[in-house]
């Protein structure tokens, strides 16, 4: 039996021979609607697919070798390689670029040098179903319970598994509107695992060596995006400030700064894309180098915004002062067949 979650919250529950669907009325979260999903699948393997990805005809074989292999019976989850189905837009393209670096890259270091993940890709994981009971279920006061429970599971001694061979195509927004939402989600989500699990881990810093590393990154993140959004203000006031002025002396000088610190960073950037670009599907992806820079564009911004934004209630979720698992996908466009 497949557990799947479509985005509308409904639960489907697959066997070879049968197909049972469980509509649940009030929408209460994916979280809420896999757990409910969880109690009536009586196979110990349980697939979580969202409505708008498609996994590889492949994917179900490859997934079940990495559980049945010499060693794969602490495996708790196998999560695959995101790819990009819709690429008739330039902001469609760009992720294309981005789910290389992030998922390619950073899992596959994480993994390789860590022996942790930070997150599961939650649109096409599969997870061993007694891994799950034995954390809880999935948590509902959560925004991301991609991210929350790889953290409870590895905190449980179970074991997680990039596969960068299992490839899913995954429908993703087309405006920036629609992005926005999704990346708020994520965001929350990243900060309340970081409040979550920072307790946990220093309880025990010797035991959680890794776990610490991925803490610190995380940590990084956050740092970096109060400090952007303060150094782009602050840099805005000061150029108004030349310009109101007539210090064209300074004003040059700043912009050459600016110029100078954008470059290296966006060298920085690039070669780690272009990386993760080579390494990714056997470098079928690099031809989206070109739609690099756009990516690094809306993404520096976005990133930053969406982590401010939801500090406060990603605290508030975790306090348990507001807030659940709810979200609503936004309309996505219409699927290739």
């Amino acid at each position: 039996y497949l557990g799947l979650c479509p985005r509308n919250k409904a639960v489907r529950i697959f066997s070879i021979r049968a197909l049972r669907v469980l509509r649940v009325n009030k929408n209460k979260g994916k979280a809420h609607a896999f757990n409910i999903g969880l109690s009536f699948c009586r196979g110990d393997y349980i697939l979580s697919n969202d409505a708008d990805t498609v996994c590889a005809p492949d994917g179900l074989w490859k997934y079940m070798n990495y559980f049945l292999r010499p060693g794969g019976q602490n495996v708790a989850a196998v999560t695959a390689n995101m790819d990009v189905q819709n690429r008739s837009l330039l902001l469609e393209k760009s992720q294309t670029v981005e789910f290389s670096s992030i998922v390619g890259i950073i899992k596959r270091s994480q993994m390789g040098v860590l022996g942790n993940m930070y997150a599961y890709s939650g649109a096409n994981t599969m997870y061993r179903k007694n891994a799950v009971l034995d954390c809880g279920g999935f948590r509902q006061d959560r925004a991301t319970e991609d991210i929350s429970i790889a953290w409870d599971q590895q905190f449980s001694g179970w074991k997680a598994v990039f596969a960068p061979d299992i490839m899913f195509y995954m429908n993703v927004p087309s405006t920036l509107g629609m992005l926005y939402s999704q990346r708020k989600r994520w965001a929350k989500g990243g900060t309340e695992a970081w409040v979550t699990n920072f307790s946990r881990i220093f309880k025990h810093p010797i035991k959680n060596i890794a776990k610490i590393v991925l803490l610190l990154d995380q940590t990084g993140s956050i740092i970096w995006s109060f400090y952007y959004l303060i150094f782009t203000g602050w840099l805005a006031l000061k150029l108004f400030y030349f310009v109101f002025t007539n210090d064209t002396e300074q004003l040059i000088h700043t912009l050459d700064m600016v110029f100078v610190f954008s470059a290296f960073i966006s060298m920085v950037g690039i070669w780690q894309l272009v990386a993760s670009l080579v390494l990714d599907n056997h470098g079928a992806k690099l031809k989206y180098l070109l739609f690099a820079p756009m990516y690094m564009a809306w993404y520096w911004q976005m990133n930053a915004i969406t982590i401010a934004v939801t500090f406060i209630p990603a605290l508030k979720s975790v306090l348990g002062l507001a807030g659940q698992g709810t979200w609503v996908s936004p309309t996505r466009t219409k699927m290739k067949k």
